[in-house]
């Protein structure tokens, strides 16, 4: 569970409002909106994690080499 499931919850309940209400494009697009939702959390939480195996293995960082001085 990630800091940003409470927002697929709002979208959930608000779905549920759209279709007790017969609001059936708002429901559908609610749809969409939760798939978004669900591939940007999902990139933010890849990049934390790419951040921190980075910082635990020192990714990027150049010490020295050919034509260090």
């Amino acid at each position: 569970m990630t800091r940003h499931d409470w927002i697929l919850d709002v979208l959930a309940d608000l779905k549920e409002f759209a279709l007790s209400a017969d609001l059936f494009t708002l429901a559908e697009q609610l749809d969409d909106t939760a798939l978004i939702a669900l591939a940007e959390i999902a990139s933010v939480e890849e990049g934390k994690q790419g951040q921190a195996y980075a910082k635990e293995t020192n990714a990027g960082t150049h010490t020295g080499g050919v034509g260090a001085s």
